[in-house]
């Protein structure tokens, strides 16, 4: 009797483990594509090319030119030039500043791609284009171009993006915890 109770007690618990953790993930919004920054050496970087996302090789990399989001024809890839709106990756800083869209869509209004947008233009406080920004200077350590950070914005790119209509830059949906 002590066995089958410790044999479904094992059953119970593993069952739990499997099913329990994809549920979980199921119902995630946004995936973690790593940092978007300069930093060769932070293992989080898409400038590290031995990295889990900077690696050309990785499925989650958007270096990879044959992953969803490295792609130049998938909807989820920040290398595509027609994607705008939910699907595309977005760029949130380390202080949980949302930074726009990353794709290089130049015609999107919040790709960060685009130079007249609030998220693109090279005079925006809140664009990783301004080099005097807190997210473009190379001596900010919330910036993309410092290649010494380890605080750089990270990329996130929408699981389910027909469950996700208009996030924009109204969504307060990944705050810092204190």
């Amino acid at each position: 009797m002590k066995k089958v109770f410790a044999i479904f007690f094992v059953m119970l618990i593993s069952f739990t483990l499997v099913y329990g953790q994809t549920s979980s993930t199921k119902n995630q919004k946004y995936k973690y594509l790593g940092k978007y920054s300069a930093n060769k050496y932070d293992p989080e970087s898409i400038s590290n090319k031995y990295g889990q996302y900077g690696s050309k090789y990785s499925p989650e990399s958007v270096n990879n030119p044959y992953s969803l989001y490295g792609s130049p024809y998938s909807p989820l890839s920040v290398n595509n030039p027609y994607v705008s709106g939910s699907s595309s990756p977005i760029l949130v800083g380390e202080n949980g500043q949302y930074l726009g869209r990353l794709n290089s869509n130049k015609y999107d209004p919040e790709s960060v791609s685009n130079p007249y947008g609030v998220y693109g233009s090279k005079y925006s406080p809140v664009s990783i284009n301004n080099p005097y920004s807190l997210y473009g200077s190379p001596y900010s350590a919330y910036s993309v171009s410092n290649p010494y950070t380890t605080q750089a914005p990270k990329i996130y790119a929408p699981q389910n993006s027909l469950s996700l209509p208009g996030i924009g830059g109204k969504s307060n949906f990944l705050k810092k915890d204190d």
